[in-house]
């Protein structure tokens, strides 16, 4: 089971995850341009007798899988850079360990996630002090990220439209082809069946088709 959301980040939200001895995973999705920075932030709360894995994927026809824990506990932190223009999946399974029975209630964990994509995952803060920048430049260098998203963000639009208008184009000229090289013209009622009969007996039905016609 999965919940696709197509968004720029997603703001932290707290999931319960039921424990199964093979459990489905179950994901959060969010657009991502290639090059975008990903960042995941994922708190796991307690839950004896089970056990977190996590794996970072994306929807492409690659199927790329950037990460992949397991038995995640408490808060940590994964970045990744997207290889595609598809979405970012962030997926967790809970486990039951083996030797815990089945209960009539599920186990659960609760788990806290937050993932910031692009400008948004980038740390001001740590390249301020880095570069010893002032209040007012590291404000700029926020808006410089964020008006590189929105160019590349404008810049996929319009190639996605041209791939549009490109394969369009293509299809009506391949219909006008086909209606130029289909034959419209009503063949003649008399030959069809002439066709169709015994050559012996061709003539005689020609000969009497032709008369009736007349």
């Amino acid at each position: 089971m999965s919940s696709r959301r197509r968004s720029r980040f997603t703001p932290s939200l707290p999931l319960l995850y039921s424990a199964h001895r093979y459990p489905p995973a179950k994901c959060i999705w969010n657009a991502a341009h290639p090059g975008a920075l990903v960042i995941v932030t994922a708190n796991v709360g307690p839950g004896d007798g089970q056990r977190i894995d996590l794996e970072i994927i994306d929807s492409s026809s690659h199927k790329n899988v950037y990460l992949s824990k397991k038995d995640v506990n408490g808060e940590k932190r994964f970045a990744i850079t997207a290889h595609a223009e598809e979405d970012i999946g962030v997926c967790f399974r809970n486990y039951l360990d083996p030797g815990v029975a089945v209960e009539a209630k599920p186990r659960s964990r609760v788990i806290d996630l937050d993932v910031d994509i692009g400008a948004d995952a980038v740390d001001y803060n740590a390249i301020a002090n880095q570069e010893s920048l002032s209040a007012l430049e590291t404000e700029m260098r926020k808006l410089e990220g964020v008006v590189k998203e929105i160019v590349d963000e404008m810049e996929y639009l319009k190639k996605r439209e041209e791939r549009f208008q490109s394969t369009n184009s293509t299809l009506h000229e391949f219909d006008i082809v086909i209606i130029q090289k289909h034959d419209f013209a009503r063949p003649d009622p008399i030959s069809l069946i002439y066709d169709f009969i015994p050559q012996e007996s061709n003539r005689t039905f020609y000969d009497r088709a032709a008369c009736t016609s007349a």
